[in-house]
């Protein structure tokens, strides 16, 4: 059992370095503890060794999908919490990643890192300083 003043893990699994290297950045300097993976299938072996708090997952990538991805850490009993962090901002693909358990699901360009970072921490119960 972790102690609570034990960093909380985040995994972002998500095929743009760019964005991957900025969300690292802001999560670290938060004092997180962050793993990356850049697909799906690389995504759910990270799901299962570093056993994640929280997980920033984009929908759009090569070989497995954030979907597919998601369904598959919901299946697996994953305590995880979810945010679906993607440019796909059509209403059908929001309900389905809100039907498939996501905890929250946020457009890319609708939020600053520092917005996406302060929605990981209110989903995981941790006060803003």
């Amino acid at each position: 059992m972790p102690k609570d003043d034990a960093p909380k893990k985040i995994l972002i699994v998500d095929d743009d370095p760019f964005i991957v290297d900025m969300y690292v950045l802001k999560f670290k300097d938060q004092g997180f503890e962050v793993e990356i993976a850049s697909d799906g299938k690389s995504g759910w072996e990270k799901v299962q060794k570093f056993a994640p708090d929280l997980i920033l997952l984009d929908v759009v990538m090569p070989s497995v999908d954030g979907f597919d991805l998601l369904q598959k850490i919901k299946s697996g009993k994953s305590p995880a919490k979810i945010i679906l962090l993607t440019n796909l901002g059509q209403k059908d693909d929001i309900e389905k990643g809100r039907q498939l358990g996501a905890d929250d699901y946020l457009i890319k360009a609708h939020f600053t890192p520092t917005e996406i970072v302060d929605k990981a921490k209110e989903i995981l119960g941790i006060k803003k300083n």
